[in-house]
């Protein structure tokens, strides 16, 4: 309705100033036909009525802006997924030798240098403090799926929670993380 009422508003004044022009002669027509378009003037009579009637159909949010921002991180394997970065770990250490250790609910996202599918639902985030961080994914979530990284959402607070983000693999996976420990050594 607002388009129309756009559109037909300039006509609408186009043709009462038509209509107030004198008549002319089939010579003058000829003349005229390449004239000026004739424009309602501000002093005539129905100007203001008819400001008035096209700013009653103009909408009244044109004047708000919407400004929306999304930000996408994407992790990445620290190095091919062909080669086991546990292998690379120091004093050769087997990955056997690591236990899981609790920590807090969330990690810094800034941190987070790589990754690596480890099992059939966990992935082993490479921390840029040289930590290793393992996440466990829900039960329908396989973590070869995320071999080549994935990408998540920044949120507010800059963090990976458990239960609250979502990791999206290059092949479409959605996957929350369900607990978060860290790797630590075994004591013996």
């Amino acid at each position: 309705m607002t388009f129309f009422a756009d559109l037909l508003a300039p006509t609408a004044l186009l043709l009462s100033g038509v209509a107030d022009a004198p008549p002319s002669f089939p010579a003058e027509a000829a003349a005229t036909q390449y004239s000026a378009p004739v424009v309602l003037r501000a002093d005539a009579p129905d100007y203001d009525a008819w400001r008035d009637l096209a700013q009653s159909f103009r909408n009244q949010s044109q004047n708000q802006v919407r400004i929306e921002q999304r930000v996408t991180i994407r992790v990445i394997p620290r190095s091919s997924p062909q080669v086991n970065l546990l292998a690379a770990l120091p004093n050769g250490v087997a990955s056997g030798d690591l236990v899981e250790k609790k920590m807090g609910k969330c990690v810094q996202i800034a941190g987070i240098a790589g990754v690596q599918a480890n099992g059939a639902s966990n992935l082993i985030l490479f921390m840029r403090d040289q930590r290793m961080v393992s996440a466990s994914l829900e039960r329908s979530c396989r973590a070869r799926d995320f071999y080549s990284g994935f990408y998540l959402e920044r949120s507010f607070d800059g963090k990976l929670c458990v239960d609250r983000d979502t990791l999206l693999s290059r092949n479409g996976a959605n996957c929350k993380v369900t607990r978060i420990r860290q790797l630590v050594l075994k004591e013996d």
